[in-house]
């Protein structure tokens, strides 16, 4: 069984069993797979207690929770932890069964082939990256409620993807001739972008995104970012709180 959902944030509660009981006929040989924004490695010590104990119990689940990155993670941490092969991509080991299915990547999980890549532009920087070292605006920013993030304590330069993160998902594109079952992104392509809302800007990695849509051929696309559930067309799904199995009945056939 493989089921999808969207940003959790650290916020693990839609796995409890009361709200998501198929769980009960899981193993670790199912997968839950998150469309980024995880969250679950955020602090800036090494797996702070309360952090520890999200994690393991979310390692102690009866299925294995992969992700891909949003906008909001650590990514200092993030990017430490050990790189490993797995079914085919490389992912960063987080738990014994919690992977952060790295971008670029494509992975072979149940028969089945799955472009992974993680990243988006944050939403909520119109005031600004400030430095750590800026302590009085950080202060005044905080005081007039301003939206605005701390580089490299709240926002980090590698939301975004690098050229060698987009160079690798198209090498890894090409040796399968732009042809897997399914993408799992955090944004999602500028043309599904604008369907969702028209004022959302574009930039480097939706117009990378679109470039792919228009010449990998694909089964469905999830993806998440953008706080909504909605069934955009008969391949891309947005997803939020909910979670769907793979193969979900949609309005679209």
């Amino acid at each position: 069984m493989i089921y999808i959902t969207g940003d959790t944030h650290s916020d693990f509660s839609r796995f409890e069993e009361n709200k998501f009981p198929i769980q009960k006929e899981m193993t670790k040989d199912d997968y839950v797979i998150i469309c980024g924004d995880f969250g679950g490695v955020w602090t800036f010590e090494e797996e702070s207690q309360r952090e520890k104990e999200v994690l393991d119990w979310l390692n102690n689940k009866n299925f294995t929770t992969l992700f891909v990155d949003g906008n909001h993670e650590n990514f200092t941490r993030l990017y430490n932890y050990p790189i490993e092969e797995w079914n085919g991509g490389k992912i960063h080991k987080i738990k014994n069964s919690v992977f952060h299915l790295m971008r670029g990547e494509i992975f072979d999980i149940d028969n089945k082939k799955f472009f992974a890549f993680g990243g988006a532009r944050s939403h909520d920087i119109q005031d600004g990256i400030l430095n750590l070292d800026e302590e009085e605006k950080i202060y005044e920013y905080r005081k007039r409620g301003s939206y605005f993030r701390i580089r490299d304590f709240s926002w980090w330069d590698l939301e975004l993807p690098t050229k060698e993160e987009m160079e690798n998902g198209i090498k890894n594109l090409e040796k399968v001739n732009y042809k897997v079952n399914y993408i799992i992104t955090h944004c999602c392509p500028t043309s599904i972008q604008t369907l969702l809302n028209s004022s959302y800007k574009k930039d480097s990695l939706t117009d990378y995104l679109q470039k792919i849509s228009e010449k990998c051929e694909f089964k469905k696309w999830y993806f998440g970012h953008y706080h909504d559930y909605r069934q955009i067309n008969s391949q891309f799904t947005l997803l939020y709180e909910n979670i769907v199995p793979l193969e979900f009945n949609s309005i679209f056939k």
